[in-house]
């Protein structure tokens, strides 16, 4: 089960550290607001060839396993609502991993625990004496998340119907460590031992162990791995499984999958893997040997007893260099010398910058150390936190909600003075009070209306955090302005602690009677809403920065940006000056964040021809994509294939996408395999075969298209669509970057998918993929490292209604990202940048919805 699960506030927590707050104006309604008639699959962004649930919340897949001519998909699931709970395996099942059918729960959550992920297997001796030796069972092994005290064991349930009904053993749990996070068992037949073999995480440990059994119901620890390659967040569903390297039986090796959220490739969720060796017992991965940095010349490594030119504003820096950790602060490790800069100064609470003088850019690239919290550069936020001038309706001081009016329990008899008990730290408020309707947990409803006055001034600015729950949805968490007792105006959240600036205009309003209600009809996750300081002003309020970051400007503009990881431990990060040469430029470390990580640490700026890489830039991963999670693969598929599917979502932002009634998709079901790429062996996939049964049969081709720093749209010779499949095949010429754009169209979105001959990379940019501004780290570019093959770039590309997944050279550069764009945008164009490409041959087949 995906990080969702250490416990449900524990989850909120987590995400509450690292996830920004906004707003969304809904003035008109949002794009999830879905019309009560519209046929099931046909809304707005239902993915036409992913699987989906009909309605409600989906995450990670669970239970793949193949049995008697299906293959069966269970997943987290909740059957109560579209957010994160009450979690179950839901199930699907399919004849070719294409068509799916969606068939009644399969495990319920009960009052004594949820349902988290897990695996399935045909018990085909009948080890358990659940069924028998001619109708063998059917075994789910899950682990359960008891909702007393918030421990994981591992569990099993049985079914001699093929999947359709399910029976708990008595006997659970089988395997308990008394742990509070050990979850995920992946089990599968070991055949050279004739026994079980379990791979589950230690998933806050970076650890995965491997146990063996007889019979699934008693359990022997063999083994365990790690901590490994990236250890930014928990480790999560893992998979253990043997291939043949280059297609060659004699020579097999083993992949060992370990999720990780957050600190994947992309940020938030990952699918990282190593490839090694398996006894039985124990798992090795391959020596990748040790990292070096490039060599360049230092600018700055803090090793004087001041920062020198550099100056500082606020306190959190301090007077000088540390030398280590400061008082309250755990270990701090990975600096090089004697000191580093660090903002703990004064604890996570303290806020300040340090800045470079200017300098004149003449390297291509700048790289440095980095550690600290993981609150990422958000564009347009400020750093001056001073409210504008105006007239305040409410600020929540003095201990009473004034003349404003409650209902229900969410608020209280007065306002919260910061974080209730069980809630993720807040922060952004201002003064000693706040409306918290945390009060009782996200379980509490509730509302507080203000009484009725006069909008005289332009703009209502206010403070707002918690749940990302639109005043148009069923249960909202939102803060609404009503005029003639209709909502004109209103935000919401973003699934964060941290309140921040929403500003409505309301010029057009000027003179009438108004009342702002405050509105928690939410008792799932998020169910829960932060508000403060509501003011009348002629200015609209800024965001206000709160971010932990490292930043390049130029030009007086951000331009480069990178944060920490919410750890001690600092690490290389670089910035790609190339662009820069010849300008004015300035180093910016900046700490605005007041709440959990709310520090930052930074060391050794180096300048330097190549870029120095991370330990996550170092690790091998499935996929490089923002949106391919908890990826498991299916047992004892036909033919000894092994498919693997993922989570298409991220946990920065999984529970604000604007999709309903539905929210959540499966990737498309991929063929792995191990090829030797660049001297290194490497997981490769490729969609599963049958997916080309939905190909329509003439391809729309378009060949011999040379375009020199233009983009030209293909719809005059038929490649358009919102659900394409995509083969295209690019010889390099001149060009920094070239590719394709799809899903182009309204308001000039566009998705870029592209290829960087400068670094070698195949990129997907979602800036102006459509709606993205649920959240401030979705919009973005995610990147892959892939080499041209005899001056050529091959790229298979599937476009649904709402994502991509980009598939580069034989598979061994994948990216997968979510897109929202305008169902209007349909176009596709081929581009280049910086100089000249030819697409020397496309094939475009519109995609058959698997719903109808």
């Amino acid at each position: 089960m995906s990080s969702a699960r250490v416990s449900r506030h524990a989850r909120i927590r987590m995400m509450a550290a690292v996830a920004t707050v906004c707003a969304l104006s809904a003035a008109p309604l949002a794009p999830s607001a879905v019309a009560a008639d519209t046929p099931p699959y046909t809304e707005t962004y239902r993915p036409q060839f992913h699987f989906t649930p009909e309605k409600n919340w989906m995450n990670d897949p669970n239970g793949l396993v193949y049995y008697k001519g299906e293959y069966h998909l269970f997943y987290q699931y909740n059957p109560n609502g579209n957010s994160w709970g009450d979690m179950s395996w839901g199930h699907a099942v399919s004849r070719d991993l294409v068509h799916w059918e969606e068939l009644p729960l399969a495990l319920s959550h009960d009052d004594e625990e949820m349902v988290f992920s897990g695996s399935a297997v045909v018990d085909w001796n009948n080890t358990t004496g659940f069924g028998t030796k001619k109708n063998p069972p059917m075994v789910a092994i899950y682990t359960s998340a008891y909702k007393n005290g918030g421990k994981q064991a591992q569990s099993l349930a049985y079914s001699t119907d093929r999947g359709r009904t399910w029976t708990r053993y008595q006997g659970n749990p089988v395997l308990d460590i008394g742990s509070n996070n050990f979850r995920d068992p992946k089990v599968q037949w070991y055949e050279p031992t004739k026994s079980w073999l379990m791979t589950v995480s230690l998933s806050t440990e970076h650890k995965v162990r491997f146990y063996s059994s007889k019979n699934l119901k008693d359990w022997t620890l063999q083994s365990e791995f790690g901590p490994a390659g990236a250890t930014g967040g928990v480790w999560e569903c893992p998979d253990l499984f043997p291939l043949a390297v280059d297609g060659d039986k004699k020579k097999i090796k083993w992949v060992l999958v370990v999720n990780i959220n957050p600190g994947g490739i992309a940020g938030g969720s990952g699918s990282q893997y190593f490839v090694g060796d398996f006894d039985g017992k124990k798992f090795t991965a391959d020596d990748k040997g040790t990292y070096t940095p490039p060599t360049g010349t230092v600018v700055q490594d803090f090793e004087g007893t001041n920062f020198s030119f550099w100056t500082t504003t606020g306190s959190a820096f301090g007077q000088g260099p540390a030398t280590g950790a400061v008082d309250w602060q755990g270990a701090v490790t990975g600096f090089d010398g004697k000191g580093l800069a660090n903002s703990f100064h004064g604890g996570d609470g303290a806020t300040g910058t340090l800045s470079s003088p200017e300098f004149t850019v003449d390297s291509p690239y700048l790289n440095f150390k980095i550690g600290g919290g993981r609150h990422p550069y958000e564009a347009g936020t400020v750093l001056d936190t001073t409210p504008p001038e105006g007239t305040v309706l409410a600020d929540f001081e003095g201990g009473t909600y004034g003349d404003w009016t409650a209902t229900g329990d969410a608020f209280g008899t007065a306002p919260a003075t910061g974080t209730l008990p069980d809630q993720g730290q807040v922060s952004g408020f201002l003064g000693d009070g706040l409306a918290n309707t945390f009060l009782n947990g996200d379980a509490s409803t509730g509302t507080l209306t203000s009484p009725e006055f006069t909008l005289d001034k332009k703009h209502i600015n206010f403070l707002i955090g918690g749940g990302n729950h639109p005043a148009d949805s069923d249960n909202p968490t939102a803060v609404e302005l009503l005029v003639d007792g209709q909502v004109v105006r209103s935000s919401t959240g973003k699934d964060g602690e941290a309140l921040n600036w929403a500003s409505w205009d309301v010029g057009e309003l000027a003179g009438k009677k108004a009342q702002i209600r405050i509105v928690d009809n939410n008792s799932g996750g998020w169910g829960h809403l932060n508000v403060d300081h509501i003011m009348l002003s002629d200015t609209k309020a800024p965001r206000v920065s709160q971010e932990t970051s490292v930043n390049l400007i130029v030009d007086g503009e951000v331009v480069r940006s990178v944060t920490g990881a919410d750890s001690e431990s600092l690490d290389w990060a670089s910035f790609d000056l190339r662009p820069y040469v010849g300008k004015k430029a300035q180093i910016q470390v900046v700490d605005m964040n007041s709440a959990g990580w709310g520090h930052l640490m930074a060391d050794q700026f180096t300048t330097a021809d190549k870029p120095a890489k991370s330990v996550v830039q170092r690790a091998d991963w499935a996929d490089y994509g923002k949106d391919y999670y908890a990826a498991v693969s299916w047992e004892n598929a036909p033919g000894g294939k092994r498919y693997m599917i993922g989570w298409m979502n991220n946990w920065d932002y999984g529970q604000s996408i604007p999709t309903s009634p539905w929210r959540s998709a499966q990737s498309v079901p991929r063929e792995m395999a191990l090829r030797t790429v660049d001297g290194q062996i490497r997981l490769t996939s490729k969609p599963v075969g049958s997916l080309e049964s939905l190909r329509q049969k003439r391809p729309a081709t378009a060949s011999g298209i040379t375009v020199r720093n233009t983009s030209k749209p293909l719809i005059g010779r038929g490649v358009q669509g919102k659900a394409l499949d995509i083969e295209a095949t690019f010889s390099l010429k001149d060009a920094d970057r070239f590719g394709l754009k799809v899903r182009t169209g309204a308001g000039g979105e566009e998705t870029v998918i592209g290829y960087d001959t400068t670094t070698q990379e195949l990129y997907v940019d979602r800036s102006r993929s459509g709606v993205g501004d649920f959240n401030s780290t979705f919009p973005g570019v995610q990147t892959a490292p892939l080499k041209a093959k005899n001056g050529k770039v091959k790229l298979r590309i599937l476009v649904d209604w709402s994502s991509v997944e980009v598939f580069g050279g034989n598979g061994e550069a994948v990216i997968t990202d979510q897109i929202f764009p305008d169902p209007s945008s349909t176009g596709v164009e081929v581009f280049a940048d910086g100089g000249t490409a030819t697409l020397d041959h496309l094939q475009a087949w519109q995609l058959k919805s698997i719903w109808r």
